[in-house]
């Protein structure tokens, strides 16, 4: 599909229309994402590079690598070893990453092949298809502790060996509804929602007063996460439509826009029937 942008006969040009990638993952080690972040080096100009694994059900970074350099090669390996600590079995994983060189490259592409580890990418220039990624990046370097440059690659490695323990076993994640990334990605989740139930329980018993809204309970746990949901799509293609049309929104569009992508997706055995 592409996009034709009128003009004159010099200046028109058609450009590749991408669709979104779709992705749901309802388990630990179905769905990861990853990508590479710059870390300023001790002169302008000098920079080291990022590699980050996260896995998009649980946010654990299962892996994560520092280098003088972007290259498929190490991609590779960094690749094959993450997926070797945590035994992927063939079939079992997808990996998206964005558009880069390094994770279009063949050599990645060949490994993964190899692997039985599926592909996908996000569109060019869209970081919202690899939001969850991008977001790690931010939690990173938006800590207090982060500095504005590394003094060398074995300062930035330091920093790392400190920052993804504990991100993964220590920050709470709002996303996942306060587990740690560890536990949920370990099975623990359930267990530690349990016991905070008990407590606001007991809280709750001896102080009634203090909870205006009744017994408090805890956000509950993720069953499911999207990148790019089939209902955030059709919301703004609707958004789209209704922009072309002169504003007029028809409400009930999206939900016939969403039953037809529901139906397809259960022909396509990406969704189970329903009950």
């Amino acid at each position: 599909m592409t996009r034709t942008f009128p003009g004159s006969a010099c200046c028109s040009r058609t450009f590749p229309v991408y669709a979104a990638p779709e992705l749901l993952a309802r388990r630990p080690n179905e769905l990861w994402s990853w990508d590479i972040t710059k870390l300023l080096g001790p002169a302008k100009w000098t920079y080291f590079y990022l590699y980050v694994m996260l896995d998009v059900f649980s946010r654990y970074v299962v892996g994560w690598m520092v280098a003088h350099r972007e290259s498929a090669t190490l991609a590779e390996r960094f690749i094959q070893e993450t997926c070797g600590r945590q035994g992927i079995d063939r079939g079992q994983l997808t990996i998206h990453a964005d558009s880069g060189s390094a994770m279009t490259s063949k050599p990645v592409a060949l490994l993964l092949a190899d692997l039985g580890v599926t592909k996908t990418h996000g569109r060019p220039h869209v970081s919202n298809d690899n939001p969850f990624s991008e977001a790690q990046f931010k939690t990173l370097k938006y800590r207090p502790e982060f500095p504005a440059r590394f003094g060398s690659i074995q300062d930035a490695r330091a920093h790392c060996h400190v920052f993804f323990p504990w991100y993964n076993t220590e920050h709470h994640h709002s996303g996942l509804g306060l587990p740690t990334p560890a536990d949920v990605h370990h099975g623990w989740a359930e267990q530690r929602v349990a016991a905070r139930a008990t407590v606001l329980a007991t809280a709750y018993t001896t102080h009634p007063e203090r909870f205006p809204a009744g017994l408090p309970h805890p956000p509950a746990l993720p069953v499911e996460v999207w990148i790019n949901s089939p209902k955030t799509r059709v919301m703004e293609e609707t958004r789209g439509l209704a922009a072309t049309r002169g504003g007029v929104l028809d409400h009930a569009r999206p939900r016939q826009l969403l039953s037809a992508h529901r139906s397809d997706l259960h022909r396509r055995g990406c969704l189970e029937a329903p009950a």
